[in-house]
């Protein structure tokens, strides 16, 4: 298998996170410690559950940290729908934002049954 750097979910949750730093740094200095920290937590929670998981010593393990990244991706979409209805983003960044990360927990559906396959 794969490094988990070298997959290409990894990637692109890697895109979209630093993505995600990009647009809150327009929002108002009120929400500082409020939506643009749980913005970007879940977002880079994403990655760091897959490295986490890669270096733990059994599938099950790895598979089980997978099932937390789909989780803070579930996260991170209504994190985005907020941000979106409280103008902080518009629409159509919210909609770029939002395909990513659907393609993203799509790819850790894929990965998460991978992982479940007998070895």
């Amino acid at each position: 298998m794969k490094s988990v750097e070298e997959l290409n979910v990894f990637k692109l949750a890697h895109k979209l996170t630093l993505e995600v730093y990009s647009s809150v740094k327009s929002f108002p200095e009120v929400e500082r410690f409020g939506l643009v920290t749980q913005l970007c937590r879940a977002a880079s929670s994403i990655n760091a559950n897959l490295l986490e998981g890669s270096s733990r010593i059994s599938r099950k393990e790895y598979r089980q940290f997978v099932g937390i990244a789909r989780g803070s991706a579930g996260e991170l979409k209504y994190h985005l729908l907020l941000a979106k209805d409280l103008a902080y983003i518009s629409a159509e960044k919210y909609e770029a934002l939002l395909c990513e990360v659907n393609d993203i927990s799509k790819m850790l559906t894929g990965l998460i049954k991978t992982l479940s396959k007998d070895s």
